[in-house]
């Protein structure tokens, strides 16, 4: 299905933001880290196999109020081609996501509609709109008439498979992926019916190298706007790439995981007329989770309470978060060198190792993570029963960061269980950080003691 052509390992793209290089002489710290938002996107994708039951209710704002709202609860609703039922199916989807049951009918409705979409990873946006491309398709036409733009190679790569998979019983189709080192000839008439790639190889593909005619384009998806606009250039490549010669009539699909203000103003600037997909808050409680504090007086103190409370919180799983990668990376080796068996979620691992450490903690084989904030998103594990926040969750201005610390703590307590955080205070600061997090949340984080131990077994029993 698929054609790509890279020339030699030399020239293969580079990571473009999925291989974090870190300097061993600065402490990077979780604001610099967020910046690395391919490799988180990259690493959600290939640690989720299933599809992420969210409880947040779904918004859906139509173009035309007037017009009725379709969503599907199957399938079979949505009257697809039998080979591209045949390739859901073989995917393993059994029915509609929460996304999928609105964005579908949108999606395919004739004529063909706009929409914006708000999904986070893991809720099926990707098969959502790859069966929106294939079911636009022309087999017998051999030429590009759907086109999706991913921020970086790999994900490209990544939504390359989902194609491949949900198309496999659709042999007529071919994917071509656009991407830096993907060398064809100049002059050459792509028959690909599906092109995949970056921004700027896209571009030029259709501007210098006249590889592709925008205006036989039936579908163009902008995937993971907010990934896209984070990085450099991509936003005026993909605006670019919209004006130069898409009809009026093609379909644009843009999916992006938040909606803060620049994402709103890129969307609206690519996307007219469109219907709007969005997530409301999910609201998160800490009713079932019970906060400790334990006070120290620097990092070493620190580091003996944590091995004092070590066998404790070891009975399940345990996450230790730190402020930077340099202390995680202190953190894990000196708790090795005490005989504790503990992994390492650190930004400086390929995004392949990262996934392949979380399979690990998912699978039980290590008991105790110790990683930053960024690495941790989006894991769901459910033995995890306790969560140690070695420092304070701090903005970069040295504020409280009370909605990371909600982010960090609400790893436990997850599906109906009760859950346990610990709190590392080291100086008059870091209380002064904790009281502001008591009154943000309203909850008493009470002082640990020797005889919450035995509570702290309780949990984990």
């Amino acid at each position: 299905l698929s054609t790509l052509h890279l020339k030699d390992e030399k020239t293969k793209p580079d990571a473009n933001g999925a291989v974090v290089k870190a300097d061993d002489n600065v402490e990077k710290t979780e604001d610099e880290e967020k910046e690395d938002r391919a490799a988180q996107s990259l690493l959600n994708k290939l640690i989720r196999s299933n599809l992420v039951d969210t409880t947040n209710q779904v918004e859906v704002l139509q173009r035309d109020p007037t017009s009725p709202l379709y969503s599907v609860k199957s399938f079979e609703e949505l009257r697809l081609k039998p080979q591209l039922l045949q390739g859901v199916y073989a995917m393993g989807f059994n029915r509609p996501s929460k996304i999928q049951e609105n964005a579908l009918p949108m999606m395919l409705a004739e004529p063909p509609q706009n929409l914006i979409a708000q999904s986070q990873s893991g809720t099926g946006k990707t098969a959502a709109f790859v069966l929106a491309m294939l079911s636009r398709v022309e087999p017998g036409n051999k030429y590009p008439q759907c086109l999706c733009l991913s921020p970086t190679y790999e994900l490209a790569l990544q939504t390359g498979k989902v194609i491949e998979q949900m198309g496999n019983f659709y042999p007529e189709l071919r994917l071509a992926y656009a991407v830096r080192g993907n060398k064809l000839e100049r002059g050459q008439k792509i028959s690909e019916q599906i092109v995949i790639g970056t921004p700027g190889t896209v571009l030029d593909w259709c501007s210098k190298l006249k590889f592709i005619d925008p205006k036989k384009i039936k579908v163009f998806v902008l995937d993971e706007a907010d990934v896209m606009i984070a990085t450099q250039g991509h936003q005026d490549q993909s605006i670019r790439i919209q004006r130069y010669g898409l009809v009026l009539d093609c379909q644009m699909l843009l999916f992006s995981a938040t909606f803060e203000d620049s994402v709103w103003k890129f969307a609206q600037k690519v996307v007219p007329d469109p219907n709007i997909i969005k997530l409301k808050r999910e609201e998160e409680t800490l009713d079932t989770i019970k906060q400790y504090y334990v006070l120290c007086n620097n990092r070493d103190e620190k580091f003996r309470a944590l091995c004092n409370i070590y066998g404790a919180i070891t009975i399940a799983q345990a996450m230790i978060f730190c402020h930077t990668r340099k202390t995680a990376g202190w953190l894990a080796a000196e708790l090795s060198r005490e005989g504790h068996q503990v992994a390492l979620l650190s930004g400086e691992m390929m995004v392949e190792q990262r996934a392949a450490v979380i399979e690990r903690f998912r699978e039980g084989k290590e008991k105790v993570l110790v990683t930053t904030n960024v690495c941790a998103r989006g894991i769901d594990v459910e033995q995890v029963s306790v969560v140690i926040n070695f420092d304070l969750p701090v903005d970069k201005d040295g504020n409280p960061d009370n909605e990371t610390y909600l982010h960090r703590i609400g790893r436990t307590g997850r599906f109906g269980k009760r859950g346990l955080a610990i709190n590392m205070v080291d100086s008059k600061h870091s209380m002064n950080i904790l009281n502001r997090i008591q009154e943000h949340f309203n909850k008493k984080i009470n002082k640990l003691d020797t005889d919450d131990l035995d509570e702290i077994e309780k949990i984990n029993n």
